[in-house]
């Protein structure tokens, strides 16, 4: 089975944007597709993890280079919104 990559990105967007439009994306996305989110924002490296973790999403990969944060995400069972 080949895995459905999709690219985010929220480069130049500050806290909560990021995790806003992460969030809006995977809402569009199937479970078991990737997600790679680009982003300039040095918090989006805590604040995408923990928005995972509350809401059953898999972090693949966390990595900051000398401008970008790029967090790698796998979509997980669909949140039940309250």
């Amino acid at each position: 089975m080949t895995e459905t990559v999709h690219d985010l990105d929220v480069r130049r967007q500050l806290c909560p944007i990021p995790v806003i439009k992460t969030q809006n994306r995977v809402n569009q996305l199937a479970r078991g597709d990737v997600l790679r989110v680009t982003c300039t924002d040095p918090g989006a490296l805590n604040d995408i993890p923990a928005w995972c973790r509350i809401n059953g999403h898999e972090v693949l990969e966390t990595r900051r280079d000398d401008h970008d944060v790029v967090i790698t995400l796998r979509v997980g069972e669909p949140s039940v919104a309250l």
